[in-house]
């Protein structure tokens, strides 16, 4: 007899100061009762909003393959929320991918996303993205440069 596959509740978020402009990506991973598991921002370098937003999914997805293992994410059932309207649009079929930068990663999306059982992509308002939202500021404030400014 199967198991209830675990459930996962992931909120991303990426964000630059300016656009293009320093970027980096939030993630918090919490299980299905609200627990935080793990919480990290990184600075990605020059990037737009919009590659910052798909940065924060592609490695909120690697990390969930290195904490849990490749088998267990195969009966594992993911909940992607996020504040960007247009990254869940696109992930879910809805919106087609125009901007030229973003194809190889919603292509490494794609190719994570074989690798889960069911995952599902939730736009939620950014008051409910406070956790991966202070981790992308955490992560800028951490990295800023001056010379970045000039």
């Amino acid at each position: 007899m199967k198991t209830k596959s675990e459930k996962l509740i992931v909120y991303t978020d990426g964000g630059a100061r300016g656009n293009p402009g320093p970027a980096a990506l939030g993630v918090a991973i919490k299980d299905e009762k609200g627990n935080l598991i793990k919480k990290y921002g990184e600075a990605l370098g020059i990037k737009t909003n919009n590659e910052a937003e798909y940065a924060a999914i592609v490695s909120a997805l690697k990390k969930i393959k290195a904490l849990y293992g490749k088998e267990k994410t195969k009966d594992m059932e993911i909940e992607m929320r996020m504040d960007s309207q247009l990254a869940q649009r696109q992930l879910s079929g809805k919106y087609k991918i125009e901007e030229e930068k973003l194809f190889p990663l919603f292509i490494k999306v794609h190719n994570l996303i074989m690798d889960f059982g069911k995952i599902t992509f939730t736009h939620i308002g950014r008051e409910e993205n406070k956790d991966a939202d202070s981790m992308v500021n955490e992560a800028l404030d951490k990295k800023e440069d001056p010379k970045l400014f000039e």
